[in-house]
């Protein structure tokens, strides 16, 4: 008799991913000397994350791989250090090695989601260069990415926000997202028919935190007024919105060239020419180059600069994120940190 349908699907979503890492890195070495990749599964302990991890160490035992884990302990929650030390205990007994339990601190940039967020991937990347991993798998569902794109519309951020998280993302193509296909209710299947222990963290359910709030009101409540199937034409519209981001981007980036002087300025005339889309994109790429964080940067600071460009009314310089201030000056759009 096979396995439950729950527990069939998630590992058939990790093993294709499991075979991509594969092809990718079929000659790949690592610093530590081995030539089967290293992946590992950032877990939490909730029900996502444990799934991910059980098929992974089922998978892996079959693949050319080494596979790992690692949790990480934000401190936010009494006891979390006790918990973070439980779920790497699990992820040891499910055969997975190495297993890291790390402890982070969150700062208070962005407020505490964005923060804590930082602090985890900032962890989660130093775990893979200190192991030498190929690639790192992570949980996130297709609810999540229905969450992350209404998020992103209501930020009004422009249509990469809408294109969700990445089924690839990262440096070196690190991080990877199996289950983006799948919804929340079959892993959690998969995790009762392996009799899987799990976490769920009382931040999920707090309506203090914005995602907790559109989790348990915003997304029953768009259910309940436009019928089922809300999740997944949110995370269809992720996968069209990237596709489209992605074209823009390349033009963007093919543009740039051709909008600069011989000394590398921008000039403002060359600029106006450009499609909107295009243009704003060529003057996010130029911000973020001269040190503006990318995650502070929203789309009415993008505004407020390509005014400069399309209304230029005498106005003065742009204070940007990251101490960048952008001014039009001689004709040319000078970017710069002050």
């Amino acid at each position: 008799m096979g396995p439950h349908p729950a527990v069939a699907a998630i590992r058939l979503a990790v093993r294709r991913v499991l075979h991509d890492v594969l092809t990718e890195h079929t000659t790949h070495t690592t610093e530590h000397g081995s030539r089967h990749p290293l992946v590992l599964v950032a877990c939490s302990g909730g029900a996502d994350s444990m799934a991910l991890a059980s098929a992974l160490a089922f998978e892996a035992r079959k693949l050319d791989l080494r596979a790992g884990g690692v949790t990480v302990d934000h401190g936010l929650q009494t006891g979390s250090d006790q918990r973070a030390r439980e779920v790497a205990d699990r992820m040891t007994v499910l055969g997975l090695d190495p297993v890291d339990a790390v402890t982070v601190t969150v700062g208070r940039d962005g407020g505490p989601e964005a923060a804590a967020r930082d602090a985890r991937y900032a962890a989660l990347d130093a775990a893979a260069e200190r192991h030498g991993a190929t690639a790192i798998l992570l949980g996130h569902t297709r609810d999540d990415q229905a969450e992350t794109v209404l998020l992103g519309l209501a930020r009004g951020s422009g249509i990469r926000s809408l294109s969700g998280m990445a089924a690839v993302s990262g440096t070196a193509r690190r991080y990877r997202r199996p289950f983006l296909e799948l919804d929340r209710q079959t892993v959690r299947k998969a995790c009762i028919a392996q009799e899987l222990a799990v976490w769920d963290d009382p931040h999920n359910s707090d309506p203090a935190y914005t995602r907790s709030r559109l989790r348990h009101e915003g997304l029953p409540a768009l259910e309940k007024a436009l019928g089922k199937g809300v999740v997944e034409a949110l995370a269809r519209t992720a996968q069209l919105s990237r596709d489209d981001a992605d074209a823009l981007d390349s033009w963007a980036a093919d543009a740039e060239a051709s909008v600069r002087d011989d000394t590398g300025r921008l000039e403002c005339a060359k600029l106006s020419g450009l499609p909107p889309a295009v243009r704003r994109r060529v003057l996010r790429r130029a911000v973020i180059a001269e040190g503006a964080p990318a995650g502070s940067l929203f789309a009415r600071h993008i505004e407020e600069v390509d005014r400069l460009i399309t209304g230029w009314r005498g106005q003065g310089a742009i204070n940007l994120p990251g101490r960048v201030e952008a001014r039009r000056q001689g004709g040319r759009l000078v970017i710069r940190q002050g």
